[in-house]
C-alpha cells in the first residue's frame, strides 16, 4: 500500500524547524500551510497561525507545552477540517516539535485526515532530547498513514567534519526533493527513512553515505524499499545513473529508483527514501518503546501537564 495524497493539502509546521519546512514546502507544492508553536517568533499572521499560551512559564517543560496544546485542540480541529491531506514538518529534537506533534497527529487521526508526517531526531549529544524524542516519534507514527523519519545522528556520523548548521541545512534539502516528488512518485504506507549525503561529492560515494546513514538507523534486513533520487541527474552521465540504479538493486534487492532530472542545481548527490518493516534504532530511544500499544496501559493520552489552579497544598 503507498500513500495517497489528496487535494485540497495543508502544511503544518511546529516549532522553529518545523514553520522553517512549511513554509519552503508551500512554495513546491499546492498546499496551504498553519504554523503551530509556542513561541510567537515562529508565528505569522493569525490566519495561518496558532499560538500555544503557557501563560507566565518562560521555561515551560515538554509536558506542560503538550498540555497546553490540547487547550487550543479546537482550533487545530477547525483549521483542518476543510483539507484532505495533512503534511506535518516537525523537529523532534525540539521541544516544541517533541510536544506538539503526538496532540497534532491524534487530532488528525481523530479527524480521518490522510496524515503524512516528516520527523527529524537529534543528535546523539542532544542526550537530554532522544527520550522525548522517541517517546514522541512512537506516537505520530502510529497515527500517520506515512512516517519520513530523518536522523541528524547518524548524518553526522557518516560526515563527522559537518557543523550541526550544515547537517540542518542538508536535512531540509532532503526533505524538499520528497516533498516536491509527492505528486510523482508513490511513499508506503509504513515508515520510512530517509538519507542522504553532503554536497561537493562523486555520485558513487555520495550513494555509499546513503547506504551507511540508512545501516545506522536500521539493520539490512529490514529494508523493504528503497526510492532513489538522483539530484542534478542531468549533469551525470547516463551509464553512470544505470550503474547506480543496478548496484541499488544488487544491496537492497527489491529497488525502484527516480531519477530526478528536473532539477537545476550544479551539484549531483544522491537522496534515498527507504521503507523499513521491524524495528529501528529508535525504538531503543525510549526503554519501554518495544512495549506493544496494544499492552501500554497509559497509551491514550500522551503525557502532558495542565496547571488546574487547585488550591491545595503542596507536599513537595
Amino acid at each position: 500500500m503507498t500513500f495517497q495524497v489528496k487535494e485540497p493539502i495543508l502544511i503544518i509546521g511546529l516549532g522553529g524547524a518545523g514553520s522553517k519546512l512549511a513554509i519552503q514546502a508551500k512554495d513546491t507544492i499546492n498546499s496551504d500551510c498553519l504554523i503551530i508553536s509556542n513561541d510567537q517568533k515562529d508565528l505569522q499572521s493569525e490566519n495561518d497561525s496558532i499560538k500555544v499560551s503557557t501563560d507566565s512559564v518562560i521555561n515551560p517543560s515538554v509536558q506542560l507545552i503538550r498540555g497546553s496544546t490540547y487547550k487550543v485542540a479546537d482550533q487545530i480541529k477547525s483549521k483542518i477540517s476543510n483539507y484532505s491531506t495533512i503534511i506535518l514538518m516537525t523537529n523532534l529534537a525540539g521541544k516544541t516539535g517533541s510536544a506538539i506533534s503526538p496532540v497534532v497527529s491524534e487530532i488528525c487521526k481523530e479527524s480521518d485526515k490522510g496524515l503524512i508526517s516528516f520527523a527529524i531526531m537529534p543528535f546523539k549529544y542532544e542526550k537530554d532530547r532522544i527520550f522525548n524524542s522517541g517517546i514522541s516519534l512512537k506516537r505520530v507514527k502510529a497515527d500517520s498513514q506515512c512516517t519520513v523519519v530523518l536522523d541528524n545522528d547518524s548524518l553526522l556520523e557518516s560526515n563527522p567534519d559537518l557543523s550541526p548548521k550544515t547537517c540542518y541545512k542538508i536535512a531540509n534539502d532532503a526533505i524538499m526533493h520528497v516533498v516536491s516528488s509527492l505528486s510523482s512518485s508513490e511513499i508506503p504506507n509504513e515508515t520510512n527513512i530517509l538519507t542522504t549525503s553532503k554536497d561537493g561529492q562523486k555520485i558513487e560515494e555520495s550513494l555509499r553515505d546513503s547506504l551507511k546513514m540508512l545501516y545506522e538507523n536500521a539493520p539490512p534486513h529490514s529494508v523493504k524499499h528503497s526510492m532513489l533520487y538522483v539530484v542534478g541527474g542531468n549533469n551525470i552521465p547516463a551509464g553512470v545513473l544505470n550503474s547506480i540504479s543496478n548496484l541499488t538493486n544488487g544491496i537492497l534487492g527489491e529497488s525502484s529508483s527516480h531519477i530526478d532530472m528536473s532539477s537545476s542545481s550544479s551539484e549531483s548527490k544522491i537522496v534515498m527514501l527507504s521503507s523499513i518493516q521491524g524495528m529501528t534504532k529508535f525504538e531503543k530511544y525510549d526503554p519501554l518503546g518495544i512495549i506493544p500499544q496494544e499492552d501500554t496501559l497509559d497509551w491514550t493520552h500522551p503525557d502532558c501537564s495542565i496547571d488546574y489552579k487547585l488550591d491545595l497544598y503542596q507536599l513537595e
